[in-house]
């Protein structure tokens, strides 16, 4: 990524954006006061503009501030937990590694490691998604996007199942929720991408934007060549 004036002012206006997205709540999460918002089917997509690590920092940076904005309060354990999840849906959409593997795979023992976990073992079969796309990520949108929406539970779902007491029939209560929720995430992530990846091509090409974002052709309206505009 090519970082310049014009490039520093994206990256301010996306965090602005993603600080917008932090804002609408869509639903509690279970054991928790704290709840998930449009930015889980925003903050993903950082990983494919700024790249994996950037990307990571960016969405780190939305939810500290965020964080401030409200006074620095936390409602319980969750509010930090909530911090590490998106950090790894950005990694995992903005590049293919074997960690998109390696993660899930270490999700799935930490919850079985727990007794609670254990006796719904097959709630942990969910982690099997993002290695499943993982062999796809490249070539389909979707698959990227249900890769990272399942990355980010993976990784929340592991840390929630020893930072909250939540008893079996719970866990078996969320199981189709999970499923509604993540197709949700996942399609959402997927038309983000797709909008902003077009609107940065099209300042690009205004001369608004430096040509030092990554951007994917192949999701182009106007197509243009070179995977870098």
């Amino acid at each position: 990524m090519k970082l310049d004036k014009k490039t520093s002012v994206f990256i301010g206006l996306f965090i602005v954006l993603g600080l917008v997205a932090l804002q609408f709540k869509l639903s509690n999460l279970a054991g928790s006061k704290v709840s998930f918002t449009v930015f889980d089917a925003f903050g993903p997509m950082a990983g494919a503009f700024l790249g994996p690590i950037f990307g990571a920092l960016s969405v780190f940076l939305m939810q500290a501030i965020n964080f401030l904005i409200h006074g620095a309060f936390a409602a319980d354990w969750g509010t930090y937990v909530r911090f590490i999840p998106p950090l790894f849906a950005a990694m995992y959409f903005g590049k293919r590694t074997k960690l998109n593997i390696w993660v899930p795979l270490l999700a799935i023992v930490s919850f079985n490691i727990d007794p609670v976990g254990r006796s719904v073992w097959y709630y942990s079969l969910f982690w099997l998604i993002p290695i499943i796309c993982y062999f796809w990520q490249e070539r389909l949108l979707l698959a990227r996007s249900l890769g990272a929406t399942f990355m980010a539970h993976a990784v929340g779902g592991a840390i929630w199942i020893h930072a909250f007491a939540l008893p079996k029939a719970v866990w078996i209560g969320l199981i189709p929720v999970v499923a509604m929720e993540r197709l949700l995430f996942a399609a959402g992530i997927a038309l983000s991408y797709l909008v902003l990846n077009n609107v940065i091509n099209l300042l690009v090409e205004k001369k608004l934007l430096s040509a030092g974002l990554t951007l994917d052709p192949r999701y182009l309206w106007r197509r243009k060549q070179g995977s870098h505009v």
